[in-house]
């Protein structure tokens, strides 16, 4: 059975964004498959148009899955766990800069509030994502213009992720923030995939 590693992009992201190329060539070269979907709407994405976009490029999901997350991607990750059987497990999950609770630094455009609101105001049942999940990190950076530090509490109460603060990476993108490599993250799918 091959190894499967699902990246997924965050609001406005795309596969091409970076660190996920890097990632992708790093886990091929280790006989990982891997798999960046490209997510519809991403300027104003949504719940309905995304879970189910992840749900079709996963197809069958077993302890050979892993996931790896930016932003909004960790919102698709656990919403997607949230709607799998009960008893069908997955290998684990990295997130990155991942938010329950609150984002920061939102400007005041009326699509950007609404897609805010629609994500964090749709429920989540975290107890059941946890059922799916046997492993998980969560990575922040200190200096996140976006994600403050404090989401860190559902991941590491709720999920049991453990939870690694990163210095100065901002929101781990590529063009703002020059994160073109993210090593921990590597790491994390290699320990989870032993």
């Amino acid at each position: 059975m091959n190894k499967r590693v699902f990246v997924v992009h965050g609001w406005d992201g795309t596969p091409e964004d970076g660190w996920f190329p890097w990632l992708k060539r790093e886990l091929e070269t280790r006989g990982f498959e891997v798999f960046i979907p490209r997510l519809p709407d991403a300027g104003s994405p949504r719940i309905h148009k995304w879970v189910p976009a992840l749900a079709k490029v996963v197809g069958i999901p077993d302890e050979q899955s892993y996931f790896v997350g930016h932003s909004m991607g960790c919102q698709t990750i656990a919403r997607y766990l949230e709607s799998l059987p009960e008893g069908v497990k997955i290998g684990g999950v990295v997130f990155v800069a991942g938010f329950f609770k609150r984002l920061m630094g939102l400007e005041d455009d009326p699509d950007v509030q609404e897609t805010d609101k629609h994500w964090l105001g749709t429920p989540i049942n975290l107890e059941k994502v946890k059922s799916h999940l046997p492993k998980s990190a969560a990575i922040f950076s200190d200096d996140d213009p976006w994600v403050p530090v404090d989401n860190q509490d559902d991941f590491k109460d709720i999920l049991g992720s453990e939870i690694i603060i990163e210095h100065g990476k901002g929101h781990f993108t590529g063009d703002r923030d020059k994160t073109t490599k993210l090593p921990i993250v590597l790491e994390k799918i290699f320990e989870f995939s032993k």
